[in-house]
């Protein structure tokens, strides 16, 4: 981590501590904490490394989890439901993808680009299993924010499972709002 002691009271106050409770995380004075924070103090190395290990213990704590952030009402299809019923589920939901299950298992996703591809077929007739791609990452609700933005930038969808079943999803656009 890359640490700048004169920003000590903004990052205290972003993680919404006193100075006394800050300073016992740190394990270092009240008093110590209030010099360096009014810059009335150059702490010593070893002070500056006890500091940077607190925030960085703080921070990691309050990470966002999947479960923070996740979508709980998810949409899905089975594997035999058909290009209309989709795209009607697409429509009506406002939905750019959805996940197809087969005994509450996760089979598969079919996003509107599959169904782009498979325009011209008898749609009427074809099903979820026909035109669905693999599956996204699948994630447990205890996947922290900073994996979950690195793995968004290679799909636009991750599944949440719990005990084998499908719990939630994040996509981008919960990110943002989560912002």
């Amino acid at each position: 981590m890359v640490f700048d002691i004169t920003q000590l009271k903004k990052i205290r106050k972003q993680l919404d501590l006193t100075q006394h409770q800050f300073a016992q995380k740190a394990g270092m004075s009240q008093s110590m904490i209030t010099k360096i924070e009014a810059r009335r103090l150059d702490p010593t190395y070893t002070y500056v490394k006890k500091i940077e290990e607190a925030i960085e213990q703080l921070t990691k704590h309050i990470e966002k989890e999947a479960k923070d952030i996740m979508c709980k009402q998810v949409i899905t299809v089975g594997k035999k439901d058909k290009f209309d019923k989709i795209i009607k589920l697409f429509v009506k939901h406002k939905i750019s993808q959805v996940p197809v299950l087969d005994s509450g298992k996760i089979i598969g996703l079919v996003t509107e680009s599959c169904l782009v591809d498979h325009a011209e077929e008898h749609i009427l007739k074809t099903s979820a299993e026909e035109i669905m791609v693999e599956n996204p990452p699948i994630i447990t609700k205890n996947a922290k924010l900073s994996m979950i933005i690195i793995l968004l930038k290679f799909y636009s969808i991750l599944l949440i499972q719990e005990k084998g079943k499908l719990k939630g999803v994040v996509t981008k656009a919960d990110i943002i709002t989560h912002l």
